[in-house]
């Protein structure tokens, strides 16, 4: 987590770049800067989307399990699967 800064630490900050930089090469020091951190914060937008994709997939994925489980286990699928093997045993019965 980022510190808070205040009005007296931002300035404070500004005097020290100014001294330090100098008046003609501050303006162009603050614009890069501005770049890099516009650029951190589009690379953090792209990896918590990557990371909401992911989460999405996990979830069609335990859907799909759940899905699939909940037709395996359906008790009208298991009672026509019997009528088919008895309508089975019965042709076999009466061709015999």
């Amino acid at each position: 987590m980022l510190p808070q800064l205040g009005f007296i630490e931002f300035l404070l900050i500004a005097i020290v770049a100014l001294v330090v930089v100098g008046p003609r090469d501050l303006p162009g020091m603050l614009r890069k800067l501005g770049a890099m951190v516009a650029k951190a914060r589009g690379m953090a937008r792209e990896f918590q989307g990557a990371f909401d994709d992911m989460g999405r997939e996990v979830e069609l994925d335990e859907l799909r399990h759940e899905i699939e489980e909940i037709k395996r286990s359906n008790p009208v699928t298991a009672i026509v699967e019997d009528l088919k093997k008895t309508e089975d045993e019965m042709r076999d019965d009466a061709k015999s």
